[in-house]
């Protein structure tokens, strides 16, 4: 849970009282490779810290599996769109190596913020980190080619390169995996 606390405290520090509070909140849960965290259908009604493992979000479109994001240790995962309206989600979320996920369900998530100001304050740094995050993916989906995409990929997230199977890599740059081959036969 330490992890968790170092995360929190680099958007807001966190009195002991706080810290308690959400370590009785709080639940380990562990998933093994290629189980769901979440199925495309259902709501998602937690939100997920990554303590070690990989995963990946993604849909499916014209019979094909589109990548839309991987989360790795360290950050925050749900599906942002199902867990704020708490309807179904579009996306499924896939572990891709076993991994230790903590969860806070929706309404203790809602108990905190009323209750403790911190916490509404990470909530809204949180959703402007993923609001910016969010429009990065747009800019390089529309802006950028396919070595650019591929060359912002090992630049800000080189840690993943061997850990993320070429073809859900492909996907995220919105590429085949033949383009990405050729790609990286190129490097």
């Amino acid at each position: 849970m330490q992890n968790l606390f170092e995360s929190l405290n680099k958007l807001t520090i966190l009195d002991q009282e706080v810290k308690i509070k959400l370590e009785n909140l709080v639940k380990v849960e562990q998933f093994e490779k290629d189980d769901f965290v979440l199925k495309e259908g259902s709501a998602i009604r937690k939100l997920y810290f990554v303590e070690n493992g990989l995963l990946r979000s993604f849909f499916h479109k014209d019979g094909k599996e589109v990548v839309k994001w991987f989360c790795y240790e360290g950050q925050f995962a749900t599906s942002m769109y199902s867990f704020i309206s708490q309807k179904p989600s579009y996306e499924n979320i896939q572990a891709i190596e076993k991994s230790t996920l903590f969860s806070i369900t929706f309404q203790d998530l809602q108990n905190l913020y009323e209750t403790y100001p911190a916490f509404e304050r990470i909530g809204r740094l949180l959703t402007e980190q993923y609001y910016v995050m969010l429009e990065e993916r747009i800019i390089l989906l529309q802006f950028q080619t396919a070595k650019e995409r591929y060359e912002n990929f090992l630049r800000d997230e080189k840690c993943l390169i061997n850990r993320i199977p070429l073809g859900y890599l492909a996907s995220y740059l919105g590429i085949t995996q033949e383009t990405l081959s050729r790609i990286r036969a190129k490097k």
